[in-house]
């Protein structure tokens, strides 16, 4: 063989190599290519879920908000109480609520959720919500005082003693009306009494507690729409 037809055969033996080499390179981008263009549909899946459980979740509140505010905008200011565009009804007046350190509800206030409640219950039992509303919170809540010298912690408890009582007090008045009789056996699956003490004061302009804002009482609905963005959050961080 000349010289000439050995570098010849040689180089082809290269040329062959090198193609292989290619191939395989080829190959490999385009598996990394699908990879990728696989992971960047399932983020804007995930994305698209997302924003729709979003969307839902803020179309349910704002027709909440609105409905609670057509059926009690009026009654507010009588009452001491406000809503709030998360879904809060707020009793906030300490003077209407109890008296200092006790749990029974004084007259005004039973005569305020005996108005209340029935209305109250029509909007959120309404079929039209379905299975939106997962819960209806009662939340107790107190100033962060308990008398003179009582030390801060002691105070927290016997506050978190006497908020509990108080929700349970409301509970059980707002269960016992008459008008809500047939709503029991849903209202007994979907309402909690939850007393949480000092844990959540009002604060003042001056970025300190608000001892006599803090002490209210609130109705809180939540939605499944809340749970299914937080699931999808989780999964979105994996």
């Amino acid at each position: 063989m000349s010289d000439e037809d050995e570098f010849l055969s040689t180089s082809h033996g290269h040329e062959d190599q090198w193609i292989s080499l290619a191939d395989l390179m080829t190959g490999l981008m385009m598996i990394f290519l699908l990879l990728a263009i696989a992971f960047m549909l399932k983020v804007e899946e995930k994305n698209f879920k997302t924003k729709q459980v979003a969307v839902l979740y803020d179309q349910v509140r704002l027709e909440l908000y609105s409905e609670l505010m057509r059926e009690f905008g009026k009654d507010l200011p009588v009452w001491g109480a406000e809503i709030t565009q998360d879904l809060i009804f707020r009793f906030k007046d300490p003077e209407v609520l109890f008296n200092t350190g006790k749990d029974e509800l004084k007259p005004k206030f039973q005569s305020i959720m005996s108005d209340f409640f029935p209305r109250y219950v029509r909007i959120v039992t309404d079929p039209k919500w379905g299975s939106s509303i997962t819960e209806v919170r009662i939340e107790g809540h107190t100033s962060s005082q308990w008398g003179p010298n009582t030390p801060p912690e002691e105070a927290y408890f016997k506050n978190m003693e006497l908020s509990q009582s108080r929700t349970r007090s409301t509970l059980r008045y707002v269960l016992e009306e008459p008008p809500v009789s047939q709503q029991v056996p849903w209202l007994k699956k979907h309402m909690t009494a939850n007393g949480l003490s000092s844990s959540h004061p009002i604060l003042g302009a001056d970025g300190n507690e608000d001892p006599i804002r803090s002490q209210r009482v609130e109705f809180r609905i939540k939605t499944d729409a809340e749970g299914w963005i937080a699931t999808i959050l989780e999964t979105l961080k994996k």
